[in-house]
């Protein structure tokens, strides 16, 4: 048995699968959900392995992702943190960057450090922009530095030099003392956590991940332990941010990988949906309770970046992080988002969430104030009879008591109130769509939106609308696509290295050396996590980050190889054309590598994608029944209601329909037609003219 859990705001889901064949039903997935357990999350994991009625003695494989990083993070639940950086360097994290977003707010105020300036102290050390050790650290103060951070209260301890990056030797004497005089402070050098340059982004991404350090170990650590109890006879693997899995002990000792978990196996996922399915350009929407995450997919490849921030908004520069992420958009705006009025009598859509505890008003667990699921009921588009899959009866009472105030104050009726709030949160999701695509030179109209999450198919098809997407595509187990995802993960780890060379036509020796020297650290350090791979389980990506000679910025390239050696030429090809792309230009002038990058991979065994089984049941025997459903804009009709567990491969109708299925409810307006593929993916065509066209 293979089975991955992922923690999200609302919900826990379990995804599950039998690879033995003579056991029967091998390679079927199943899934449950169960409710997310603040603040101790691994029990809500375990409450979802006893709903599913299995055992982890069961399991073979175990993988997990969970929002507790990004949580400590955004919820500032992290421990007391000290910095230590080399001399002269203290207010690093203070002047920060320039750049702000709000650059004509005269009332702007920087965020404040998440190290106080009490707490930052400095060593007499050098080493220079070469990495060439110009002044040995003087460790002589760090007796008396160890025993005051004791005195102050002092949990991790964050050390970061100048040129680290390069050479750490310096960081690593500095660290090694640390924990000799204090074994039991957490401490994290700069060097583990990113080998880029740039000090405040260097420096930044290490003070987060040492702030989150023990809430994540002590976390892990919780949930190796309820597994072994329960007979789980392996260690478990944490889905990363960048797409991949990891070890424990990988995940411990740099936490900060896991600050978007859940979001990147869902994109990921996506991305091998559609290849499967011959859709290899994606625009990516992730509903959950809290929060909407969406990606650009195009052919087939998901983005990753290493310029990812935490709290960043329109006013708000936020704090870089520099670990490898999918390129995401994230908005305050899912299922569990509470509506409210300001001061202006202007009615809002998050980004406040009733979150797991109590929940949307309908929930009965006592929460006072309407989210978007509530509307969603209020409107009709759920049903009330399978709220939940089931599991619940909508407290009307509750809901009523919630919306009062809005309708007081607004002077609307409840239906009116509950429209608005389904139309303030698909404009926040569009304005978020339009980030990674519109906004970054791609026109909607040549991709296709693959929406999943709980809220995902609710929302879906009005979004295309408005995007002028052509197809909506609802996948397979849509509702825990995230948890299926790591199911499809391997183990991965990526090495990046500041090492500015042009690209001339005789850089391609050395550039090959350098990814050398990143395979072999590679490879050591998947040894060092115990894993063992043979040669041909290994799997290796050469990318860079390049730009033209005098710029400041970079783009991400694939490197192009002929006959086993670095293809110079192709490379320069692939940069000008992502760049023109990106920026709409291109220059006649030098190019230069700034980072090598290599993702270095081991295979993990993955289910085989099941195609929907064929009874050959007549549309009508999966009619539910008729209800009325108010579909916004195109106006409220009597819908057919279709059972999605029932609905086979081939089978095709038009809207007005909702399909319903456990945790899952796909809203298919007036005139659109909606069909189910092989897999039992949903594909409704929003503007079939448009396919046509293309076609």
């Amino acid at each position: 048995m293979r089975a991955a859990s992922d923690v999200g705001g609302t919900f826990t889901d379990l995804v599950y699968y039998n690879t033995d064949s003579e056991a029967g039903g091998a390679g079927l997935v199943a899934a449950v959900k169960a409710d997310t357990t603040p603040p101790n999350f691994e029990r809500g994991v375990m409450n979802a392995i006893d709903k599913a009625a299995l055992s982890p003695s069961e399991f073979d494989f175990f993988a997990h992702g969970s929002t507790v990083v990004i949580n400590a993070l955004t919820e500032r639940k992290g421990v007391r943190t000290a910095l230590v950086t080399t001399r002269g360097f203290r207010d690093v994290l203070e002047i920060a960057r320039g750049n702000r977003p709000d650059l004509f707010n005269f009332n702007f105020r920087k965020p404040s450090p998440f190290v106080d300036r009490y707490l930052r102290a400095e060593v007499d050390e050098r080493v220079n922009f070469k990495g060439v050790v110009e002044r040995e650290v003087d460790l002589a103060p760090l007796d008396e530095l160890v025993a005051y951070f004791k005195s102050e209260g002092v949990e991790a301890i964050a050390v970061c030099l100048l040129h680290a990056y390069l050479e750490p030797a310096n960081e690593i004497k500095v660290a090694e003392r640390i924990k000799a005089l204090w074994p039991d402070v957490s401490v994290l050098a700069s060097h583990e956590i990113s080998r880029e340059w740039r000090e405040y982004e260097r420096t930044s991404s290490t003070v987060l991940s040492a702030y989150v350090h023990p809430i994540a170990k002590t976390y892990i650590e919780s949930l190796e332990a309820r597994l072994s109890e329960s007979g789980f006879a392996n260690a478990p693997y944490m889905m990363q941010s960048n797409g991949g899995i990891s070890t424990v002990e990988a995940a411990k000792s740099n936490p900060i990988t896991m600050v978007e978990s859940g979001p990147a196996s869902g994109i990921f996922a996506a991305a091998y949906m559609g290849k499967v399915i011959d859709e290899p350009n994606l625009i990516v929407l992730d509903i959950g309770g809290t929060t909407a995450k969406c990606t650009l997919i195009e052919k087939s490849e998901v983005k990753i970046t290493t310029e990812y921030y935490i709290e960043r908004d329109g006013r708000n520069p936020g704090y870089p992080i520099q670990t490898p992420v999918s390129e995401i958009v994230e908005i305050g705006n899912g299922g569990g988002s509470i509506a409210w009025v300001d001061e202006g009598r202007k009615l809002h859509v998050g980004p406040q969430s009733a979150g797991a505890m109590p929940g949307p008003a309908a929930y009965g667990k006592g929460g006072d104030k309407p989210t978007t699921t509530d509307a969603n009921l209020v409107l009709g588009r759920i049903d009330p009879q399978s709220f939940v899959g089931g599991e619940v009866e909508p407290d009307w009472d509750a809901v009523d008591r919630a919306f009062a105030p809005l309708c007081d104050e607004l002077q609307l009726g409840k239906e009116e109130v509950a429209r608005g709030i389904v139309r303030i949160a698909n404009a926040n999701m569009t304005n978020a769509l339009r980030l990674v695509s519109t906004n970054k030179g791609h026109d909607p109209r040549d991709f296709a939106l693959m929406a999943f999450g709980g809220g995902g198919a609710m929302h879906a098809v009005s979004l295309a609308e408005e995007l002028k997407v052509p197809r909506v595509i609802i996948p397979v187990n849509s509702a825990v696509f995230s948890a299926w995802g790591m199911l499809l993960t391997d183990l991965r780890r990526d090495y990046i290295r500041t090492a500015p060379m042009s690209l001339s036509d005789d850089a391609g020796d050395d550039i090959d050396r350098m990814f050398q020297r990143l395979k072999d650290d590679a490879q050591t350090g998947f040894a060092a996590d115990g894993v063992e791979a043979s040669a041909d389980k290994y799997s290796f990506e050469y990318l860079a980050d390049m730009r033209y000679e005098g710029q400041e910025h970079t783009v991400k390239v694939p490197v192009s190889w002929r006959d086993d050696s670095v293809d110079v030429e192709g490379t320069s090809l692939a940069f000008h054309e992502a760049h023109e792309k990106r920026f709409t230009y291109r220059l006649d002038v030098g190019v230069q590598i700034v980072n090598f990058h290599l993702v270095g991979k081991v295979l993990v065994e993955k289910p085989d994608l099941q195609k929907k089984a064929r009874h050959g049941l007549a549309l009508d025997a999966c009619l539910i029944g008729r209800r009325k459903v108010d579909f916004d804009q195109h106006g409220e009709h009597e819908s057919a209601i279709y059972d999605g567990d029932r609905l086979e491969p081939g089978m095709s109708f038009t809207g007005p329909a909702v399909i319903q299925e456990k945790s899952v409810t796909l809203v298919i307006p007036p005139g659109k037609r909606a069909g189910i593929d092989d897999y039992g993916n949903y594909h409704i065509e929003i503007f079939p003219e448009q396919g046509a066209a293309e076609g």
